[in-house]
């Protein structure tokens, strides 16, 4: 007797364990684990994965595997193991787990079908049901909801006349193309052309093309190239000369780009220097952890490619992970253009059947790099030689929904398995990485100059404040207008970057103070002039501009802040001449919009590019000059720990735009803080004693990487609920750890209240708790269970987000 144990996706704190199941016969030497198979799970059926095989159960009664939905694993031994590891370290169930090692394609769609009970006749349904059952003796549950019969189909199910099937379908199909192919053999194709009566003349120039390429064709290219029909196509298949096949093709997202194949590059004496401890490590196949800590330009990507090189030399596979802003297509260019069809590419502008077919290429072992964001660490490579994170510092590494899991920590675990080194690349690394460099847990490597000893970029700090009192209203100092202007007849190209995206930030009365709000959330609607709408970009309310203040019913009523299209239009007026193209979350929405813009600046197509976070990261042009950034301090004021951190990161990834080639960089930023240490130091690009002030205040106010976090959200539509709950949680979090540590709250979240439901928080700082994981398994497990109270209690285990 064979036995199954399968983790059901259904995610909840009772189902979160494994059930086992039999498997019948005919699956016998077939399933195994690691595999999806579909299974009865009360009335309904639902997706599995197969976690592990035995040979007896505890339990007597045991319900039969339906059916399996793979040929072969598709979670391999190591990843399996991880999906336990992460349901630990994230505290996450187990199904999550799994399903975000996954591509989306694979996750389960359901469909409920209703159909007549067997040995049931049509003539016993009531008359106005029969039409829905007369065709094949099946109706669709959503037809049913359409057609308003759903309380009709509930009185005949219980009358036991119909009954409710489940169907777990997957969302992906694999894309197959119609090949045709020769039937009979070379000679009687021969044969058969000369019985071809004169007007056959279509007919016989396919045989003919058979006769010259006697192989498979694909339908469209074998019209194409004979100018024929598929029907004449169809009648030799009928004559059975000819043979039709389903053959399955990848969708290749880059089938019509071609990649010039580059030589790697001789190493300047630092990327040398610095390459032997990597080619070491992977030499003895040890596992270490490297800090490559590089100046913007200093050559990291060179160094990643010549480590992949050995590591494919010796047989084994490498991951790349790259923030997805920066998976632009120079950075694919660079891995194809060295690797060619080794690579496969990973990021959120495929489709989801594109993004299935790049991981079926992994799986099948058709090639040795994965580039791609997050969640491409979880390729099923089963030969590790390298796991590689550039920009490591970027807070997109780090997953905000179940499992909320960090790509740095899954890479150091996958990497221990495989005892292979990892290295985290970055011009400004976190300050977690680099003190734990510091305390030689890493192993940092530095690279301080840039390439061909380029200088870094001449760096000017603009007071803002002081352009308003000499007069200037506008969002471009004089300074930066005159550059701009200069660039303008040089010929040059410029670059504006703005923190946000939208027209401007808030609709504000100048007489009252009134600002709009969302009705479902605490925080103040955006302004988008496209359809002169307001959004709340958290619930996604949409209502329009009010003419007049809703409070005081005065006329004066605007928008306040800057938003990429305010500064294009500003643009547009003082520089009628410049060429702009705008990149944000509205232009490049549609696939395939961010390469064309790019392509089109890099082409020379126009003088500035003006955009938000996503070009701040990756560009190389060589005919970038001049970069400014219009407001330095947005972030500055955001409830957030790591807000200087990540200004201070922002401002220097940006300003190593500029200057990267021949020509001398500059850069402008403007700002409202100046003296602000974060936004001075940016200036001088001065890393290391940014990390000394920064490390002084984090050790004063406990946080980390003195200290760990732990975050406890508790959400519920009435306010009330939410208090006492988090009280009730704060005082039995106090109970249980000890007098170090520090716990804050309960106290209101940044974002009191999203889509109605009023949040709480409570706020953990610790060293060493070894009751810690235990005491947050009991709340989640207290919570979990009490589904109908409407509380809802989300842990983050090192949450990057605090708001």
């Amino acid at each position: 007797m064979e036995i199954a144990s399968v983790i059901v996706d259904v995610p909840t704190k009772q189902t979160d364990r494994a059930f086992d199941y039999l498997i019948p016969d005919q699956w016998r030497e077939t399933i195994q684990p690691g595999m999806r198979v579909i299974v009865p799970f009360g009335p309904r059926n639902i997706q599995g994965f197969v976690v592990e095989l035995k040979k007896k159960s505890e339990l007597k009664q045991l319900r039969e595997i339906i059916e399996p939905m793979d040929l072969e694993p598709v979670l391999n031994h190591e990843l399996l193991a991880l999906g336990n590891w992460l349901t630990e370290t994230t505290l996450c169930f187990k199904i999550f787990a799994f399903q975000v090692m996954l591509p989306a394609a694979l996750k389960a769609k359901y469909e409920k079908m209703v159909k007549l009970a067997p040995g049931v006749g049509l003539d016993s349904l009531p008359s106005p049901l029969r039409a829905f059952f007369s065709k094949d003796g099946k109706l669709d549950w959503a037809d049913a909801l359409n057609q308003g019969i759903v309380s009709l189909l509930q009185k005949e199910t219980a009358k036991g006349h119909l009954e409710v099937n489940y169907i777990v379908k997957e969302k992906v199909k694999k894309k197959q193309r119609k090949y045709i192919r020769p039937h009979v053999p070379l000679a009687a194709l021969k044969e058969e052309m000369e019985r071809l009566p004169a007007n056959a003349d279509k007919q016989k120039q396919v045989l003919n093309y058979f006769v010259e390429h006697f192989t498979a064709v694909e339908l469209r290219q074998l019209v194409a190239e004979v100018n024929a029909t598929a029907s004449t196509v169809k009648a030799l298949v009928g004559k059975k000369l000819l043979a039709e096949e389903e053959m399955e093709v990848y969708r290749d997202p880059y089938e019509h780009r071609t990649f010039e194949r580059t030589k790697p590059l001789p190493l300047t004496k630092d990327q040398q220097t610095t390459i032997v401890p990597i080619l070491n490590a992977l030499e003895q196949n040890l596992h270490e952890v490297f800090l490559l800590y590089g100046v913007t330009g200093s050559g990291k990507t060179e160094i990643y490619l010549q480590s992949i090189q050995e590591v494919i030399e010796k047989g084994q596979e490498a991951i790349v992970l790259v923030p997805e802003i920066s998976l632009t297509p120079q950075m694919v260019n660079r891995f194809k253009g060295r690797f060619g069809d080794l690579v496969a590419v990973l990021h959120s502008g495929l489709s989801a059947g594109e993004k299935y077919d790049e991981w079926r290429k992994i799986q099948r072992k058709e090639v040795k790099v994965v580039v791609g964001a997050r969640s491409a660490i979880f390729a099923p490579f089963e030969n590790l030689g390298i796991i590689i994170i550039d920009e490591e510092h970027e807070t997109s590494y780090k997953q905000e929904e179940m499992p909320r899991y960090h790509a740095r920590d899954v890479a150091i675990e996958r990497a221990k398995t495989y005892s292979c080194p990892v290295i985290l690349g970055s011009a400004t690394p976190s300050l977690e990485s680099f003190a734990r460099a510091q305390k030689k847990v890493y192993h940092l490597l530095s690279l301080p100059s840039r390439m061909n000893n380029q200088p870094l970029p001449a760096v000017e700090i603009i007071d803002m404040r002081e352009e308003l009192r000499e007069g200037n209203r506008s969002m471009f100092s004089r300074k930066l207008f005159e550059m701009l202007k200069d660039r303008l007849e040089k010929q040059q190209q410029s670059v504006l970057f703005l923190n946000k995206r939208g027209h401007s930030s808030f609709v504000m009365c100048r007489d009252c103070g009134y600002v709009m709000n969302c009705p479902n959330c605490d925080i103040s609607l955006t302004y988008h002039r496209v359809n002169e709408q307001m959004k709340c970009h958290y619930c996604g309310y949409e209502s329009f501009v009010p003419k007049v203040c809703p409070e005081c019913s005065s006329e004066y009523i605007r928008y306040f802040g800057t938003g990429t299209q305010k500064v294009e239009d500003e643009l547009g007026k003082i520089l009628p001449e410049a060429r702009i193209i705008r990149m944000d979350v509205d232009t490049t929405g549609r696939k395939g919009s961010h390469e064309r813009l790019l392509r089109d600046f890099q082409d020379g197509k126009a003088d500035i590019l003006l955009g938000t976070q996503m070009i701040a990261k990756g560009l190389d042009f060589p005919n970038i000059t001049l970069v400014g950034v219009l407001s330095a301090d947005t972030m500055l004021h955001l409830p957030d720990f790591r807000a200087s951190e990540k200004t201070f990161q922002l401002l220097t990834q940006v300003s190593g735009r500029a200057g990267r080639h021949q020509l001398p960089g500059e850069v402008i930023i403007q700002t409202y803080t100046p003296e602000h240490y974060s936004v001075e130091l940016a200036g001088t690009q001065d890393y290391d004693l940014f990390y000394q002030k920064e490390m002084m205040i984090r050790k004063t106010h406990h946080y980390p990487p003195f200290y760990y976090l732990s975050l406890i959200t508790v959400s519920h539509d009435q306010l009330l609920a939410v208090v006492t709950a988090t009280e009730k949680i704060v005082n039995y979090v106090r109970l249980r750890l000890s007098d170090e540590a520090v716990i804050l709250g309960p106290a209101a979240s940044p974002i009191p209240r999203i889509n109605n439901r009023y949040r709480y928080q409570c706020l953990i700082k610790y060293k060493r708790e070894p009751n810690l994981t235990e005491t947050l398994k009991t709340i989640l497990d207290q919570y979990q269970k009490d589904t109908k109270s409407g509380l809802q209690v989300s842990i983050d285990v090192n949450p990057f987000i605090l708001m």
